[in-house]
């Protein structure tokens, strides 16, 4: 079965998606424009009015997690898009303890010890922190992913609904209250996908019992292998709940529930997507150096004009191309790494090309989700 191609119209609306082939054809015309977004999906904008504009329901599900999310969307009689999320969750956790511990060691060092406590140069204390609903960093930063993906989903494929896996997660007591720091982030998660599409939660067992129902393999094994079979299926089924339920019945024959509805899952673009760990700029290091210059640490700015780091690139070495991302430079190289920000080499800048403007976010086609696997 051939594959859809989103299609946007000449001011930039989303309409329904289209057979490759038309694509290719309306391109080659000159009716289209071929493109391709911030998640490298390829797509096609029109030149002129379409020929309709009636739309058919697309649901977005989102299995969201703590280390991995899954991303899927589905209409009635397609499968659109599959997507792993690699989640920044230790990255940000391990940043904020390093945070923490540079601050202490500067309030450490602004203090006299020489001088009775009471004189000394304390911080006071501002105001109680225990007691807002604030949400915490790291789960913070995989909820902006997960929503920021979605929201380069319905810039160029009409959602009409966005099913979210709401997990009950255990409280933590605190002094005077309890909370759950996954509860508040999936609660502020979902207010802010509201303003997106409207948003329809999901518990765990009924994703579970739908895609038994529809026989899609699941890998409990191993999560953070990058397949289809480990999250993305989770997504894709949470969108196909829009379209089929396990609903109860009532009639003169007895009572019970039955699965209501029909939904058809067919091949699909499978995509990985992570943030590049790209260091933020640093105007204090940890320890002072000798002198009292601090050699400069992180951001994206690199030596040779027009390339930043996250930049995706191609440098040539020996008449061999490669491509990957921009990860870092020296006063002559340049360093390009793959996808999974493992450097491949060290090219001469005039020797690496743009090809196209970081995006903070690392996409790669894989392996497509296939209904057989």
């Amino acid at each position: 079965m051939q594959k859809r191609v989103p299609v946007i119209d000449k001011h930039g609306n989303p309409l329904m998606p289209t057979l490759a082939s038309r694509a290719r054809r309306m391109v080659r015309d000159g009716k289209a424009v071929g493109k391709f977004n911030k998640l490298g999906i390829y797509y096609i904008q029109l030149i002129d009015d379409p020929s309709g504009t009636e739309k058919q329901n697309i649901s977005a599900g989102l299995d969201p997690g703590k280390y991995y999310s899954g991303i899927g969307l589905v209409s009635k009689n397609f499968t659109l898009f599959t997507a792993h999320l690699f989640l920044p969750f230790e990255t940000v956790k391990k940043r904020i303890e390093q945070r923490r511990m540079m601050r202490r060691a500067r309030r450490g060092r602004r203090i006299n010890r020489k001088v009775e406590f009471s004189k000394r140069a304390h911080r006071q204390c501002r105001f109680s922190n225990r007691r807002q609903k604030k949400v915490v960093p790291s789960i913070k930063s995989n909820r902006l992913l997960e929503i920021s993906v979605i929201s380069e989903l319905t810039k160029i494929y009409p959602i009409s609904s966005i099913v979210y896996e709401y997990v009950k997660a255990k409280t933590v007591k605190v002094v005077g209250c309890s909370f759950s720091p996954v509860q508040v982030g999936q609660k502020w998660a979902i207010e802010q996908l509201s303003k997106i599409a409207p948003v329809v939660t999901k518990f765990g067992w009924q994703t579970s019992n739908l895609r038994k129902h529809l026989g899609l393999p699941k890998q409990k094994l191993n999560k953070k292998e990058a397949i289809p079979a480990t999250h993305a299926v989770d997504g894709l089924v949470l969108a196909a709940t829009q379209f089929i339920d396990y609903l109860p019945f009532e009639n003169s024959g007895g009572r019970g529930h039955c699965w209501v509805g029909e939904v058809t899952i067919t091949d699909a673009p499978f995509f990985v997507i992570r943030r590049p760990p790209i260091s933020r700029r640093q105007l204090h290091l940890m320890l002072p150096s000798k002198g009292g210059n601090r050699r400069k640490y992180g951001g994206t700015i690199t030596r040779h004009q027009g390339i930043r780091k996250g930049d995706f690139v191609e440098g040539i070495k020996a008449r061999i191309k490669y491509q990957g991302w921009c990860s870092g430079d020296t006063a002559r190289q340049i360093s390009i790494s793959d996808a999974n920000w493992k450097r491949i080499g060290q090219f001469t800048a005039s020797q690496v090309r743009l090809l196209r403007r970081a995006t903070r976010l690392i996409c790669t086609q894989e392996t497509d989700f296939t209904v057989a696997a």
